[in-house]
């Protein structure tokens, strides 16, 4: 990495030159591209009315689909458009049969929406069994080995766990599963665009995820990757017009779904959401996710290496190769550390019992010890506690 390209890095991002931003695991700061995809929108929409429709954004977000695709090593016929995680995974539990499998697991250390979708299902006779963590990091694999049985229809879990950056093998994860005719959903949003990733070899069923974090995109657009054989056997009874094979024909009066991954999708799409994601996307493919991935690791180190050496109870993986940048600290007031990083300009976030820092690959090592040196007095509260 050369100082002309970290240059070029941090310029993309306004944001860097007021603050230490180190919270991109929430929200990544939006980039000058984006910007400039957003008025590229509005000038089209005012210029053009409805018929910017047919002129532009169709085929914009026919693009979008194709570039999530290059992303994930999918194949656009593959991939949906979804407003958010939580509604791709609605969409995929309704396309289940739980008669004869009603078993569903998800980890216990899972974002809640993984567990919160087939919970709702309970009325369908479905029954949600947590996978527990021993050490609250990650899940070992025989562990989910262990509760996969004849019964289960679906795993559905993390690819990188949110409150610790631990990586999951979903490669080994699906090989389980697909031993006992179980289904593996994966949520990928805290991992696509941090980690190199291939759908196809890595063998899961269902995989979502979304463009505010890593894909640096911004919020209200997500994606939907379904496997070729799960598509044509699909039949989601949570969908919208764009579902169906021609939604331009506006047939009120028959279901045809698409006969491809759109079957999976909702009603019209945020299209100043899509003109962001695909400025993101931009940025993904110009840097390169192995270099963002060596970044990670890099400025991650860097960060766990140095609380620990304050004392710090770090609760991620301390080998870089087995998390994602996600570095989280234990503290008995989490927000309370947070608010007063903020005041000395270092933007990161908290979740249960824990601070939590997240460098992209436009973050430098300087501003880890910088983060670094404002964290080791807020360590003495920890201690206290």
């Amino acid at each position: 990495m050369t100082e002309p390209a970290e240059r070029a890095w941090r310029a993309e991002f306004p944001i860097t030159e007021r603050l230490l931003y180190l919270n991109n695991c929430s929200l990544t700061p939006l980039p000058r591209r984006g910007e400039a995809a957003l008025r590229e929108y509005a000038k089209t929409w005012s210029e053009l009315g409805g018929r910017a429709w047919y002129d532009h954004w169709i085929e914009i977000l026919d693009a979008l689909r194709e570039e999530f695709a290059d992303v994930l090593g999918a194949d656009g016929d593959e991939v949906a458009l979804e407003p958010a995680v939580s509604a791709a995974l609605v969409t995929i539990a309704s396309s289940f049969d739980y008669a004869k499998r009603p078993k569903v697991l998800v980890a216990d250390i899972d974002f809640p929406t993984d567990g919160h979708t087939w919970l709702a299902l309970a009325d369908r006779g479905v029954q949600v069994e947590f996978v527990r963590s021993p050490d609250r990091v990650g899940v070992p694999l025989e562990l989910f080995a262990r509760a996969v049985d004849e019964r289960t229809a679906l795993v559905c879990t993390g690819h990188v766990y949110y409150t610790s950056g631990y990586i999951q093998d979903v490669k080994a994860l699906a090989e389980i599963c697909h031993r006992k005719g179980t289904a593996l959903v994966v949520d990928a949003y805290q991992s696509i665009g941090a980690l190199d990733f291939d759908v196809h070899s890595s063998g899961v069923d269902f995989l979502v995820g979304g463009t505010l974090k890593w894909l640096m995109g911004g919020p209200g657009m997500a994606f939907l990757y379904a496997r070729r054989d799960r598509i044509a056997a699909a039949r989601p009874s949570a969908l919208g017009w764009w579902a169906m094979r021609n939604p331009f024909d506006f047939d009120v009066e028959h279901v045809d779904l698409a006969p491809n991954a759109r079957r999976f999708e909702y009603g019209t799409p945020a299209v100043a959401a899509a003109y962001t994601a695909r400025a993101g996307l931009s940025l993904v493919r110009e840097v390169g996710v192995a270099t963002v991935r060596r970044r990670h690791m890099e400025l991650s180190q860097r960060l766990v290496d140095g609380a620990r050496a304050q004392g710090w109870t770090v609760r991620s993986p301390t080998d870089a190769s087995r998390r994602s940048p996600i570095v989280t600290l234990e503290h008995p007031d989490p927000p309370g550390v947070v608010a007063a990083l903020r005041q000395r300009g270092l933007i990161c976030d908290n979740r249960p019992g824990l601070v939590r820092l997240s460098p992209h690959y436009f973050n430098t090592l300087d501003e880890m010890d910088r983060a670094l040196a404002l964290l080791a007095p807020l360590r003495a509260t920890a201690a206290v506690a």
